[in-house]
């Protein structure tokens, strides 16, 4: 990263205010410049009472400390599901963030603008997330090359799309901050929409993405198990025989291609659990997931606390 573009994040995002902890949560704003392409007539963000994010055209990232007494140095950016129409930002995004705080990694939910802005609108948002955090490291206690994205559903191929497509064009906007790695360091991909095309695809969330008519080339670029190679990072996926949504077969799609790469991949995939399951309880095997990633996560050495 140059130094430009150190001194550009931490001036328009400021240094971590005293009492931010007891004061809520720290939302750190995506574009602090100006969103790209920015729709101010469609007004704020919304949130339901259910927990669910709407109508995004602010897009930020909510920071959840790591344990105090626990902190590893290693960062997730948490890519809620919710079919690229809304985000389940509670079950999906704040309760992942938890449960990885008592792990010792710090969280940065990311809230993502969708079918409002369409593709490349996502990707710009992910991988500037990873560009941001990446930055600011040092601020938060983190190691630079210890950054992971996870994602559920249509947020597992945003992030599928951050550990494939990290270095397209699309993904940039001239931006000081470009000159930062947008490559995550590690993938946690649960019950993720994959694929495009084809049998498996899911339908509601290519339209949304990439709407009701979209090129050849586009279905091939956002088909992300097609652009998987050697420099996609160790991933991690999550899913269900039981998922009627989203087949089980986008990550197996997936897996097989990070096999042909030579990535390092684990697949965990068990017989009970809907779709969109999250962390819940009574689905079986399914309900111990939480338990193997955290044994993924310790043997790729992400749990070791950094060295100060």
């Amino acid at each position: 990263m140059t130094q430009l573009a150190a001194g550009l994040v931490l001036g328009a995002a400021g240094a971590l205010p005293a009492g931010a902890a007891s004061a809520g949560p720290l939302v750190l704003p995506l574009w602090p410049e100006g969103v790209p392409g920015a729709k101010p007539e469609l007004g704020p963000n919304r949130v339901d009472e259910d927990g669910r994010t709407t109508n995004i055209t602010e897009p930020g990232l909510t920071v959840y400390p790591a344990a105090v007494d626990r902190a590893t140095g290693t960062g997730v950016i948490i890519c809620p599901g919710g079919g690229y129409v809304r985000q389940s930002t509670r079950r999906e995004g704040e309760q992942y963030a938890h449960w990885l705080s008592t792990l010792g990694i710090t969280s940065f939910v990311l809230t993502y603008r969708q079918l409002e802005f369409g593709h490349p609108a996502p990707l710009r948002d992910v991988l500037r997330a990873v560009r941001l955090v990446r930055s600011q490291a040092p601020r938060f206690g983190l190691l630079p090359d210890r950054i992971g994205v996870m994602g559920s559903s249509a947020g597992g191929h945003l992030a599928a799309s951050a550990g494939t497509l990290f270095d397209h064009p699309l993904g940039r906007t001239g931006a000081q901050l470009d000159a930062v790695s947008a490559r995550p360091d590690f993938l946690m991909l649960m019950y993720p929409v994959v694929t495009m095309d084809g049998a498996a695809a899911h339908a509601g969330s290519r339209k949304a993405l990439l709407g009701a008519a979209p090129s050849a080339a586009e279905v091939e670029l956002m088909s992300v198990e097609r652009q998987v190679t050697a420099r996609t990072p160790p991933t991690l996926l999550v899913h269900t025989q039981a998922d009627q949504s989203v087949p089980v077969e986008n990550s197996i799609l997936f897996y097989q291609a990070l096999t042909r790469a030579k990535v390092p991949a684990e697949m965990y995939l068990y017989e009970h659990g809907a779709h969109g399951m999250g962390m819940r309880d009574g689905l079986g095997t399914a309900s111990a997931w939480p338990r193997r990633a955290e044994a993924w996560l310790r043997e790729r050495g992400l749990l070791t606390p950094a060295r100060k």
